[in-house]
C-alpha cells in the first residue's frame, strides 16, 4: 500500500497532493447514514472552504432549525464567518472540550479511506 506524504495542516480536513501544490478539502458527512452531504475544496485552508462545503450541505438537505453541527477547534471552524453561518440556518456548533480524539472520528475515517483506495498512486 502507498502512503502519501505528510499533509502540513489540520487534520479533521485534509490535503491532498497535486502536481501544482497542495489541495485542501473539507467535507460534510451525515453522521446518521454517512454520505457525503456537502464538500468543497481549494488551494488554500481558509474558513471559505468550510462555509462552501457546510452551504452546498444546506442547499442539498434543507436542515431543520436547531440540527447541531459537530466541529473540531480548528481554525476554520471558529471563526466568525462559520458561527454567523450557522446562526444565520438555525445551526448549533457543538464543540468538545480541546484534544478530543473521537470529535472527527468519522471525516478522518473518510478521508483515509480516500487516500490510501481512491487517489492513492494517481496523480490529479
Amino acid at each position: 500500500m502507498h502512503s502519501l506524504p505528510a499533509c502540513p495542516g489540520p487534520g479533521a480536513i485534509t490535503c491532498l497532493p497535486a502536481p501544482e501544490g497542495w489541495l485542501y478539502s473539507a467535507v460534510v458527512i451525515d453522521l446518521y447514514s454517512r454520505p457525503v452531504a456537502g464538500g468543497s475544496m481549494a488551494e488554500h485552508r481558509r474558513a471559505k472552504r468550510v462555509n462552501d462545503a457546510l452551504l452546498m450541505t444546506i442547499c442539498k438537505r434543507k436542515p431543520e432549525k436547531g440540527l447541531r453541527r459537530p466541529t473540531e477547534r480548528g481554525s476554520q471552524q471558529a471563526p466568525e464567518s462559520h458561527r454567523a453561518l450557522l446562526t444565520q440556518h438555525g445551526i448549533r456548533q457543538s464543540m468538545s472540550r480541546k484534544g478530543n480524539c473521537w470529535d472527527n472520528a468519522v471525516s478522518e475515517s473518510f478521508f483515509r479511506s480516500l487516500k490510501t483506495k481512491l487517489i492513492a498512486n494517481q496523480t490529479y
